[in-house]
Order: structure tokens, then sequence, then C-alpha cells
């Protein structure tokens, strides 16, 4: 080991002006062994620093490096897991713990003490020694005083014993000594003068010391002799002590027993109070005023007093019931009499509340004072609400019966939802009737139009009107008198439903717009009754039997209206299920309305029936209502059924476009007449116009758009399956007439989702005109035409135009010859039975006789500039010029167009 460290003292620390003081050869605890060192070292130079330095040969083993080092001052804890037994582990804490395993016990321990040593020399923080034996850290120092003072100095400088060979003064010993050898002037040039000089003054300082002590001996004998004066005082004082203890000792016996008596009265006294306030608390909140029981076994019911009386004596009963008795409480007479009164009473005031509201919901039942009758002109339904503001004063008292009588609340909610179901019933169906009567009635009788094609008589409608709403049957009270409201308008009504075309000839001016906006009134009125109807009894619903909210309502979540049919809340589902109070809300207006769906799918399709056109109406008013019923509350029962029955006006718009459709797949038109306007054109035309107002501003603008477009598309397609069947009209009329219709409307409308379809009209109509003059136009001149064509087809085949007058076709003989067949007066003929023509062709509605034959004036003056450059080109200097001129022709189109 020696021969390591002055090997490493050498390599390593002496280039770094280091002294190694101690080594010890480690590994790292619980891994493979791979031998380093762990050296103490401090700096030569000051400030010193010590550190420990981990030593590792190299790869190759020739020499070694090192690895890794640590500031002492950095050390926090040396632990040597063992004080009793020998153990070579050992533990550094530094910023981490560095667990080490030494070769040996004894470069353990010398390894522990240098670091022990140092610290205490160097570092004024000490290290923590843990588990070393506090004998070999008292031994350590004393064993170095053995080691001979050589070798601590020898050429390495590495023993640890040197650290003894050293004493730093401190700066009160520096200051001292500077100033001794101030005063002595040769203190550094003789120094054995200097050590004389101080030994002599210090024997001098000895001698003066011993003198003092010789003198302060008289004052030693006179302190002495004061001590012993004390003691003889001391033990006086103790003397008295102790008689008065003895003289005390009977007067604690006494205080002892006083004491005693004080602490038993206390807790009596502690025990009557407790006592007192139990009996206070069970007289304070077990005990029931006469007045309050009397307003529960006989208090009136029916008036706003007694019901007040009786509102305040439930309440105190509950409290009185609900009271958190104390442990014990229980078991004592009293409060169980207290308690078996309140149970009677509590069981006979609900019976009582329970028989009293029975009576009232029964009676409202069958009360046949609110009868339609009265309401049959202006259309509307009776108000409940006198009656809801009576049954409000009960709420209270149902919240009572609620949490006390569970049966006895949810028997009087089947009640009640049983005798209102058949109230609501009644009024709505003779709603409906009259809504229905009133709306059939809109219907004129020999209107005539392509809208009623089939009158029907009062009493076929009536029978309709009866069949659609099914279960309904007869009206009941009134029924004769709405019979005879409805015969008043007129002995026939409207057809089941109107069309976009007509399968004749009849005019679309003949729509009713009359009788559709009183329909539109009518089915607005309808809504517009059920609406405050349907929420002011959800609003009383949740007031008086205490919904508002979220209570613990013995029911299954999501349960079937179905069950509305048995008992409203069964007995069966109580200990299973939960419903919230929105469950519970909707569940009792299901059956309490359970009708409106029914009634209004029914009026419904009785409109649709009517006029299909009503589902507009319909769609845009519906639509709104659902809106605001879902701004007010989404969860609502009317939110809810307004949106069912949402779907199927949605479903009756989109089957009328779908008719509409249909009917125009199945179009014929007459081979003797021509085409004109087609009717399902003129019948978008009114349609658009109708929709735009009807949705003007209208929630369900979407559904119009795509409505739109799937007609617009179909009668597209329709008007080029026409035009390809027509024998009497021309293909390029049909389509020309038609488009230009279709773009005329567009525009005026302004329907921005047809936009595309607008500029494909328009396109479709300019390239029909453009066909339709070109085809037309080579009748009249139908000679010259040839020519020309075959001259223009020589040169395209290749030939000279200067070389085409060679051909013997085409020479100049043959186009003189040509060109003096037609004369201006023979041309001026053509285009007159030319315009004869167009005009039999083109209808008068859409007024395009005079844009068609403007266009032939320009493609005829087109084809004049053409042919005569054609001659220019082809036949120079043969002086060969047509028989009329651009002016003559100019005269021609204008003077026919007067003259028709």
């Amino acid at each position: 080991m020696t021969a390591i460290k002055h090997a490493l003292q050498r390599d390593i620390f002496t280039p770094n002006d280091e002294r190694l003081l101690s080594i010890v050869n480690v590994c790292k605890a619980g891994k493979k062994k791979k031998n380093c060192f762990l050296c103490a070292t401090v700096t030569t130079e000051r400030p010193v620093q010590v550190r420990v330095v981990k030593v590792k040969k190299s790869d190759k083993g020739d020499f070694y490096k090192r690895q890794m080092a640590w500031e002492l001052r950095d050390l926090a804890e040396v632990d040597a897991k063992d004080a009793s037994k020998e153990n070579p582990e050992f533990d550094l804490h530094f910023e981490k713990v560095y667990r080490w395993v030494a070769s040996s016990t004894a470069e353990k321990n010398s390894f522990i003490s240098c670091i022990w040593k140092l610290n205490q020399r160097y570092l004024r923080k000490k290290v923590e020694f843990v588990n070393v034996s506090s004998q070999l850290l008292e031994e350590l120092p004393k064993a170095e005083e053995s080691v001979p003072s050589g070798e601590s100095q020898s050429v390495a400088g590495g023993d640890e014993d040197a650290l003894d060979d050293y004493q730093e003064l401190n700066a009160r010993e520096e200051q001292d000594i500077e100033g001794m050898m101030e005063v002595c002037e040769y203190a550094i040039s003789n120094a054995e003068a200097f050590a004389e000089k101080l030994s002599r003054e210090l024997q001098v300082l000895d001698g003066a010391n011993i003198q003092s002590i010789m003198a302060s001996e008289k004052q030693v004998n006179i302190l002495m002799q004061l001590l012993d004066e004390a003691l003889s005082e001391v033990d006086t004082i103790e003397g008295k002590l102790s008689s008065y203890e003895e003289m005390l000792q009977s007067v604690k016996e006494q205080m002892d027993q006083i004491s005693q008596s004080n602490r038993l009265i206390q807790i009596s006294n502690t025990n009557n109070g407790k006592l007192l306030d139990e009996i206070q608390f069970l007289v304070n909140y077990m005990d029931l005023s006469k007045g309050h029981i009397r307003a529960l076994q006989d208090g009136d019911l029916s008036s706003p007093k007694g019901i007040e009386a009786c509102i305040n004596a439930s309440e105190a009963l509950l409290q009185c019931m609900d009271v958190a008795l104390r442990p014990g409480h229980e078991k004592l007479m009293a409060v169980k009499q207290q308690q078996h009164l309140f149970t009677e009473l509590r069981d006979t005031f609900a019976r009582r509340l329970t028989n009293h509201l029975n009576n009232v919901f029964v009676h409202q039942g069958h009360d046949q004072s609110s009868t339609l009758s009265q309401h049959t002109a202006e259309l509307t339904l009776p108000k409940h609400s006198p009656l809801h503001r009576d049954l409000l004063r009960y709420a209270k008292l149902m919240e009572w019966l609620k949490n006390t009588q569970r049966e006895k609340y949810d028997g009087l909610s089947r009640t009640y939802v049983d005798y209102m179901t058949r109230l609501y019933e009644r009024e709505i169906k003779d709603f409906f009737e009259v809504a229905k009567i009133k709306m059939a009635g809109t219907t004129k009788e020999g209107k005539g139009n392509k809208f009623a094609t089939l009158p029907r008589k009062e009493s076929a409608l009536k029978q309709e009107t009866e069949s659609l709403h099914g279960s309904s049957g007869k009206l009941t009270g009134s029924t004769s008198s709405l019979n005879k409201l409805a015969v008043q308008g007129s002995s026939s009504r409207r057809s089941q439903s109107s069309s976009l075309l007509d399968m004749g000839n009849m005019s679309a001016s003949d729509l009713d717009v009359a009788d559709r906006t009183k329909f539109d009134k009518i089915f607005e009125q309808v809504l517009s009754e059920l609406e405050p109807l349907c929420l002011a009894e959800q609003d009383f619903i949740s007031k008086f039997f205490k919904l508002q909210q979220h209570p613990t309502l013995a029911q299954v979540n999501s349960v079937p209206n179905t069950i509305f049919h048995g008992p409203l809340l069964s007995s069966s589902l109580l200990p299973y299920y939960s419903l919230s109070f929105c469950d519970m809300v909707r569940l009792m207006m299901n059956k309490i309305f359970q009708s409106i769906e029914t009634e209004l799918n029914s009026l419904i399709a009785l409109g649709d029936k009517i006029d299909s056109f009503h589902s507009l109406y319909m769609l845009v008013k519906m639509s709104h209502h659902v809106w605001t019923a879902q701004n007010v509350d989404p969860t609502s029962y009317l939110s809810t059924t307004l949106g069912n029955v949402l779907v199927t006006v949605k479903r009756n718009f989109d089957k009328c476009i779908s008719g509409q459709i249909r009917q125009m797949e199945e179009v014929k038109i007459s081979k003797k007449s021509k085409v004109g306007i087609l009717p399902f054109v003129t019948g978008f035309e009114e349609f658009a116009e109708l929709a735009e107002t009807i949705f003007r501003n209208a929630e369900r603008r979407g559904d119009l758009d795509k409505a739109y477009v799937k007609l617009i598309r179909a009668v597209f397609m329709n008007v080029e399956k026409v035009a390809n069947e027509s024998q009497k009209t021309p293909r390029d009329v049909v389509m020309m007439e038609n488009f230009h219709h279709i773009f005329s409307t567009q525009s005026r409308l302004k329907i921005s989702c047809l936009e595309t379809e607008r500029r494909e009209a328009k396109h479709k109509y300019t390239d029909h005109l453009q066909s339709y003059v070109i085809n037309s136009l080579g009748q009249p001149l139908e000679k010259l035409n040839h020519f020309f064509e075959g001259v223009e087809a020589r040169v395209a085949q290749g030939v000279r135009e200067e070389e085409v007058s060679y051909q013997l076709a085409f020479n100049k003989q043959e186009l003189r010859k040509v060109i003096k067949e037609y004369p201006g007066k023979e041309v001026k003929k053509g285009l007159d039975n030319l315009y004869k023509k167009v005009d039999k062709h083109l209808c008068e509605e859409e007024s395009l006789l005079q844009v068609v034959w403007h266009s032939m004036q320009d493609e005829f003056i087109r084809q004049y500039k053409h042919f005569e450059g054609l001659i220019g080109r082809c036949y120079p200097g043969s002086g060969i010029t047509m028989e009329f001129t651009i002016g003559d022709m100019l005269e021609y189109f204008s003077s026919i167009a007067q003259s028709h």
C-alpha cells in the first residue's frame, strides 16, 4: 500500500500541489468488483482545501487516473455501518449517498480517522460520524503521537500523522508575538538571545504570581469564616421550616376534605343542569299547541283562513316529528306517547286532506260547465287559471303530504292526472272539431281552378273529417251548432290537394290566396291556443306537486308513457327507481295531454288533404312554435310534442314536393296544339311566389331551398322531355320559351339558392333562341344557302377560293342563276311567310315574337355579309352582286313586323 501511496503522490497529486494523507482500496457496494482508491488530500497552498479523490486504474492497467473529486465541506455524514463489529462497508453522504466496501476494516478505520481529523482541524461545519466507535475517535490522535516525525516529513508527505506537526496560530497569538518582536529588535537576528530574554521574563512573572498568592491568604481565611457563619444560619432556618411544615400538615388534611365536598356538589349541579336542558329540549321541540291539534283534526280545508291554519299546523307537526332525538330519549314513556299522538294526527290530517282534494279533482273532471259552445266563434280553449289559482293554495300541504305520506301523495297525483285527462281530452277534441270544420269551410264552391277539381258535398266532408281524427267520434254537446256553422260557408268544398300543374287548360290565376290565408290564421290560432294551455298546466303541476327541485320520486328512469294507463306511480316500483322532476312532469303531461299529438296530426292530415300547399304554411308556423318552445324550456312537454308533430309536417312538405315532381313527370301534351309555356313552369312560378311570401324570415328556410333545387331540376328535366316529344311545336321553341319564362321568374324573385339554375336557364334560352333563328332562316333562301354551303365545302376540301369559280357546279353562271331566283320581292315574300310561321310557333303569353324577329334580322344581315364576302373572294372581278341590299332587308323586316 505504501508503494501505491508514493506512486499516487508522485503521478497524480504532486503535479496538482496536493498532499496525500490517507488511502483506502474500495469497490462499490452491491456491484461487480471494480476496485478503485479513495484518497484524502490537502492542498499545499493556502487557504487549505481538503478533498476526497477517487482514483482508478486505466483500462490498460499501466497507470492511475483521477476519476472524481469531492470537497470535504460538502460531506454531510460518514456512516461506518457498525460500531461494535468489524465491517468493511461504509457510506459517504455528499450530494447523494455513495456506498463503498473497503478491502479491509483497518484501512476503513484509518481512512475514517483521517477524515475525522481533517474535519476537526479545517472545517467549521462538523461532519456527522454515525456508527463509529467513540473510543476509536479518541484513541486515534494518541496513536498518531507514536509515529516517527521523520516519516511525517517524507518526500511524499502522505501520512496523516503529519497533521500533528503543525498547529496554526490564532489572530490573538499572532498579534502578541508581533508585539514582543517589535520590543526586542534582535528577535529575528539573534533568536537565542530573544528566547533567553523570554525565559527570564517568564521566571519574573512566575515569582510575581507566587507572591500574589501568598499575599491573598488572609482574605481567604476571612472568606472561610464567613462561609461557616452562613452555614449555621442555614441550619437555623431549616429547623424553623420543619416546625412550620408540622403545623400545616393538619390544615392540609382539612382542606382536602373541603375540596372533595365541593367537587361532589359541583357534579350534582352539573347533572341537574343537564337534566333541565333535556326536559326543556323535549318540551320546546315535542310540544304541539292545542290550536294546531284542532286545525289538524277539524280544520276547514275549503276556506283560505282554514287552509292557512292547516298549513301552519302541518308544518309544526312535521317539525315535532322530525326533531333529532338524543340517545335515550326514545325510551322515555312521555316521548313515546307524544310520538304516538303525532302519528295519529299525521294520519288523520293526511286522510282528511286526501279526501278533500280527491273530491275537488273529481268535481273538476266531471264539470260540464266548461263546454266549447261559448268559444266556437273565436276558436279558443277554456282557461283553467281559476282552478289552478284555487288549487295552488294547497301547494304547501301537498309538499307536506309528499314528505310524510308518499302513498297518499302518489294517489292524489294519479287521481288528478286521471280526471284532468278526461277534462282536457273532451275540451281538446271539441276544440279540434271546430278547427277542422272552420278549416274545411275555407274552400269555396265553384272556383273551377286547377287547384280545386273534385267538389264534394258537406256530408262527405264531415264523414272524411270524422275519419281523419280517428277515435274522436261525433261531437258532444255542441256538435249540431258546429255543423250549422260549417254549413253556412258553402255546400261544396275544396279539392283534396293542389299541384304545380293542371292536366287541362285551366288558368293558374285562380289560386285562392284568401282561402290559404284563412287556413294559415286558423292553424296559427290552434297553435296559439295550445301553447299557453300546455305551459300553464306544466307550470301548475310543477308548483302544485312541488317538482321544482329534484325530489326522489320513486319511478323508473325513462318510463314509457304507458305506465299512466295503470297507477301513476306503481308501489312495486317505489324501492327500485328514481325519476328527476323533469321526467315526472313530462310523464304527467304526456298522460294529461295524450290526445294533443293525435289531434294535431289529424288536423294536419285534413289540411294537407284539402290543399297540399297548406304544408308550407304548417311547416313555417310549426317551426316557429317549436323554436319558441325550445327557447322557453327545451325539455318541456310542449317542446317535445311540437317537435314530434313538426316531423310529420316536414314529411307532408316533402311528400308535397315529391308529388309535384311526380306530376311533372306524368304530364302529357296535346299533339294538335302548340305547346307554349308548360303548366308546371307557370306552376313553379306560382309556387315560388307563394313560398317566398310564406317563408319570409322563417326559421326553416333551408327546407324550402332544398325543395327549390329539387323542383327546378325536375322542371328543367321535364321541359327538355316535353320539347323532345313535341310534334306541333319545334323543340327549340319549347326550350326557348319555357327557359325564358324560368329565367324571368328567377330574376324577378331573386332566389339566392337558385342563382346557378338562373344562369343555366338564361344560357339554355339564349342557345335555343340562336338555334331556332339559324334553322328558320335557312328556309326563305334555301337554294342560296345550299349553294354557298357547297362553296364552303370545296374550300374546306382544299380548293383555293379564287379557283372555286372554275368548278362546274359552282361557276359564275350557276351563281348568277341562283341569285336571280331571289330578287327583292321574292325575299320579302319569303320573310313574310317566315314571320307567319314563327308567329304560329310562339305563344302569346311570353311575347317573344319581336325578340325572335329582331334576332332573325341580325342573323340575316350576318349571313348576307358572309355571302358577299364569299362572292368577293371566290368570284373576284365578276361584278356579281345580290339582287337586294342591307337597306332593303331592314325595310323588309320593319314593314313585315308593322303589317302584323
